[in-house]
């Protein structure tokens, strides 16, 4: 089995593009975005940094195909867990619109 050798200089620019992602997403809970932009926003920062910390912190990028396959089976099954459960939460008579 062979390694992949990932030089520092890429570890550090990762680790600063994660620092700036914090320092956004800390910016943004003291912004108050019209309607629900306040989740998409935050989780669309958090996906970006768990992207960048799986691809190369848990050296995914540089793996075989088997473990891709792994990985795109795990983010469809919480595609379709999400789904279950949005539809579930979406459908109840007690949910009040958002109004605003």
């Amino acid at each position: 089995m062979s390694e992949h050798i990932v030089q520092p200089r890429i570890y550090i620019t990762i680790f600063l593009t994660l620092m700036v992602g914090t320092t956004l997403t800390v910016m943004a809970a003291f912004y108050d975005f019209p309607g629900p932009l306040n989740a998409v926003v935050a989780l669309t920062i958090a996906s970006i940094k768990a992207t960048l910390v799986v691809l190369y912190f848990m050296h995914v990028r540089y793996s075989g195909r088997l473990i891709w396959l792994v990985i795109v089976a795990a983010l469809l099954w919480l595609a379709i867990m999400f789904a279950i459960t949005f539809s579930d939460y979406w459908t109840r008579a007690w949910l009040v619109p958002f109004t605003s």
